[in-house]
């Protein structure tokens, strides 16, 4: 059975957060790697662009988590304690985390994008230019970089896309360079 038949089918033909019967779409949570039934969930238009755009969050609409964040799926708990966390400022919502319950893992997995943290405690990585960088940006090599543990020498002028940020370390992020994960530098990229 295909990703999205079975997704449709846990769905019900409902959006997994606000049961919304319109507009829907299969929805995979950051840090995406493969669309898989634990990490993807199926979404209506609105949740789906309130949860990418911050700027147009509508505390109100999310008064549906109160019943959707007690879902026994991964990707549906992941969503809904990242929009509470999110709009815990409102008060309503804090309430609610604090009876949410998540495994240690997917607990791990819902604070991967620095959803829930404190502006003043979130890492922030730049390039060489002072330029913010966010996961899933693309940058290029400024300068030779020799990979260690291996022989391998990322050229200058390689592009790097879809970076992942070190969420312990500004200065960290991480790229394929060929076929090769590595951990790069933040003083060695440049955003393009």
């Amino acid at each position: 059975m295909s990703l999205e038949r079975e997704l449709n089918k846990r769905a019900d033909g409902q959006c997994e957060l606000c049961k919304n019967e319109e507009h829907l779409q299969l929805y995979t949570l950051e840090p995406k790697k493969d669309q898989s039934i634990k990490d993807t969930l199926t979404a209506c238009k609105t949740c789906v662009e309130q949860i990418e755009n911050p700027e147009i969050t509508d505390a109100n609409h999310w008064r549906c988590l109160n019943d959707s964040m007690w879902s026994e799926h991964q990707a549906v708990q992941v969503a809904a304690w990242r929009m509470l966390s999110r709009l815990r400022k409102e008060g309503w919502p804090q309430d609610l985390l604090d009876m949410m319950y998540l495994e240690e893992d997917v607990l791990e997995f819902a604070k991967s994008t620095g959803e829930g943290e404190d502006e003043d405690d979130k890492l922030i990585h730049r390039d060489v230019n002072g330029v913010v960088l966010e996961n899933g940006d693309s940058v290029v090599l400024i300068k030779d970089l020799k990979v260690k543990g291996s022989s391998m020498v990322a050229k200058q002028g390689t592009a790097v896309r879809n970076i992942r940020l070190d969420r312990e370390n500004e200065t960290y992020i991480e790229g394929k360079v060929g076929a090769t994960q590595i951990v790069i530098i933040t003083e060695y990229v440049k955003k393009i």
